[in-house]
């Protein structure tokens, strides 16, 4: 997919060295304690895992492996040959940080939940492509609603990791439920 400048490219194994690279980089120029991540935190249960003891090297282990039999899913947003950008978007079923939040139909349901644009390409529009394409990539798979959880009061672009809630809003997203916690469920049909 391409436009506004951006191609978006659908994580496969043959783009980790790209993933690596930009989260070894630019991802986490501004917000260097999240650098150890590598957008792992939601593909395990935090009733087995203890987050906090997780190193960087444990989570790019994990990333390489979840990427080379395709368990890790996500689009990565390119302006020539730079990663300027990434959504990670799956099936609910794959990821593990949500098995102590059961939901009718989860089978059914594609998740969104980073977003990471490097500081320089920010207010762009490579969100809203990564969104748009992510949609898209969740209805191929036969699903059948997208899911969100950004902040309602973010006050910073690290607040902000899981897309702004105005993006989603004026993406077609409905507001299904506030959180005591400040997080925002959203949520829009594929079909």
């Amino acid at each position: 997919m391409t436009g506004n400048d951006l191609t978006i490219r659908h994580l496969v194994p043959e783009l980790k060295d790209d993933f690596l690279n930009y989260f070894q980089g630019a991802a986490f120029a501004d917000n260097p304690k999240w650098q150890s991540c590598f957008c792992q935190f939601l593909y395990v249960d935090h009733r087995v895992v203890n987050w906090q003891s997780r190193t960087a090297d444990e989570n790019r282990a994990a990333a390489c492996d979840r990427i080379a039999c395709h368990r890790m899913q996500g689009l990565l947003a390119y302006r020539g040959d730079e990663v300027v950008g990434w959504c990670n978007a799956a099936p609910r079923t794959l990821l593990e940080s949500f098995a102590d939040e059961p939901v009718p139909n989860a089978e059914q349901i594609g998740q969104i939940t980073c977003f990471v644009v490097a500081r320089d390409h920010r207010r762009t529009g490579v969100a809203r492509a990564l969104l748009n394409a992510a949609c898209a990539m969740l209805r191929d798979q036969g699903l059948l609603v997208a899911e969100a959880n950004p902040v309602r009061d973010a006050h910073s672009d690290a607040e902000n990791h899981f897309g702004p809630l105005s993006l989603y809003l004026s993406s077609g997203f409905a507001i299904v439920r506030e959180q005591d916690d400040g997080f925002v469920v959203v949520r829009r049909s594929l079909v």
